[in-house]
């Protein structure tokens, strides 16, 4: 019987299987923030309960901690008190905990995979929809609700609906890998598969375009498979994947064994049957700019923004929501891509804001300042990231070019921090979602890649990068 690779992952994963009943699931790593965990450590206290497996159980800090100077004291008291409280209930549980000043502390999503916990064929989990980035390495990853997080913590199992198989499958070669990145792959695959294209499945990227990215373009691809509705994102790990993981801090010591097992049973059989497939040829891909409220809204670079009419395709559900978003974004129909003004650039996230994204984007702003109309920051996602690319000087680049240089953390992404938007403000943004208020109340969020962003930051409006590099 041929199976796809999340069948495998999951069939091997299965504690308890009923017919036409959820499945108790084993769960390998469980990562947790300061956000999403507290309930669930108060659940464990009120039923007098332990943490099962403490030792595959991680916590970081990352959603409200401040990305300037981190030894001034905290004026924001929910997010002291936030983070104080993990700091307490790892205490209490035995929990490993990259805190505020560890070298380690970052994004939990980029942390995982650069510290070697997420490996290949494991179930991960964390109480944030993102976790789906850790899929690039060929991981069934995704995110819990609260009283999951308390359920794992609790008993390292979870109860699952076994979620159906999708094929993403991406053909053929980028006219200019630079200037066109995964983030315009999966901005365009949400485009014409729509935010609810993925419900109920996991989604495995396969074909040669997805197998050309490196492991930082994998993760964004798998990052923002939550935006296409599905559980998770999925890619079969290979050559590039084991060398990434290999000789890392908590690689396993028998990692050379582990990497035999994994290349003779990570991947989909041959003639495995998916539940639905969609193909996309990768050559026909332009940069892309988010132009409405949720990330299906995109536009090529050189394209305008439709009308809703155009954008509904007789979907009235569809053009009330493209009404509504153009009246929020403050956007007229037939207004070219280009022709856009922005106020703000932020490059940092747990879509883009690793090491390579940081490269790219400074290439496209070296030498060059940014506008002055401008307001830009980059915020690594990780302090091992921020240290990495310090080394390089990628910071001095940034800096010169009067970019904000900040320390690592969610920061923009989510305004669950000082880093918002101001209502009206618009901005260009490498980060994951595009709803209405998600950096800031009456914040105007445009989705791009780092090198789109930089570009923009420099012009003080969208631009084809294509013609930067």
């Amino acid at each position: 019987m041929t199976e796809t690779l999340f069948e495998k992952i999951w069939n091997s994963h299965v504690v308890v299987e009923r017919e036409n009943e959820p499945s108790l699931i084993y769960i390998d790593r469980h990562l947790i923030h300061e956000v999403t965990s507290p309930q669930a450590f108060d659940g464990l206290r009120v039923n007098n309960r332990k943490v099962r497996r403490p030792d595959l159980t991680v916590a970081t800090i990352d959603h409200n901690v401040p990305t300037t100077d981190r030894s001034l004291p905290m004026i924001d008291e929910t997010s002291s008190t936030q983070i104080k409280t993990l700091e307490k209930n790892c205490k209490d549980f035995g929990i490993k905990l990259f805190g505020i000043n560890d070298p380690n502390q970052g994004i939990v999503h980029v942390i995982g995979p650069q510290l070697g916990i997420t490996l290949p064929g494991s179930t991960i989990v964390c109480g944030d929809s993102h976790t789906s980035t850790q899929g690039a390495f060929g991981a069934f990853a995704f995110g819990i609700g609260t009283s999951e997080v308390e359920h794992t913590l609790a008993t390292q199992t979870l109860w699952l609906e076994k979620p159906k198989t999708f094929e993403i499958l991406a053909t053929g070669k980028r006219k200019n890998s630079f200037a066109v990145t995964s983030k315009d792959i999966i901005l365009s695959i949400i485009k014409q598969i729509g935010t609810d294209g993925g419900t109920g499945h996991v989604l495995e990227y396969r074909g040669d375009a997805i197998s050309d990215l490196s492991m930082e373009q994998r993760m964004t691809i798998c990052n923002m498979s939550i935006e296409a509705g599905s559980r998770a994102g999925l890619i079969a790990p290979d050559e590039k994947t084991y060398d990434y993981l290999n000789n890392r801090e908590y690689t396993p010591k028998n990692y050379d064994e582990l990497v035999d097992e994994w290349k003779n049973n990570l991947m989909s059989d041959p003639n495995s049957k998916f539940d639905k497939s969609f193909t996309i040829d990768v050559e026909q891909i332009e940069p892309q700019v988010s132009w409405g409220t949720n990330p299906a809204m995109v536009s090529d670079v050189t394209g305008k923004i439709p009308t809703p009419e155009d954008f509904g395709q007789n979907n009235e559900i569809q053009i009330e929501s493209a009404k509504k978003a153009l009246s929020y974004m403050d956007l007229k129909p037939d207004t070219a891509i280009v022709e856009i003004p922005i106020d703000r650039v932020f490059i940092g996230s747990c879509t883009n804001a690793r090491l390579e994204d940081l490269k790219d984007a400074a290439e496209i702003v070296k030498g060059k300042t940014v506008n002055s109309d401008v307001n830009a920051m980059v915020v690594p996602g990780s302090q091992m990231v921020k240290l990495e690319a310090e080394k390089l000087g990628l910071d001095k680049i940034f800096k010169d070019a009067n970019f904000e240089w900040r320390e690592s953390g969610c920061s923009m992404c989510l305004g669950m921090n000082p880093d918002i938007l101001k209502p009206g403000e618009r901005c260009a943004s490498t980060s994951n979602r595009n709803f209405e208020g998600r950096q800031g109340s009456g914040g105007r969020t445009h989705l791009v890649s780092p090198v789109m962003a930089a570009a923009s930051a420099i012009a003080g409006h969208f631009v084809d990068v294509r013609e930067w590099c």
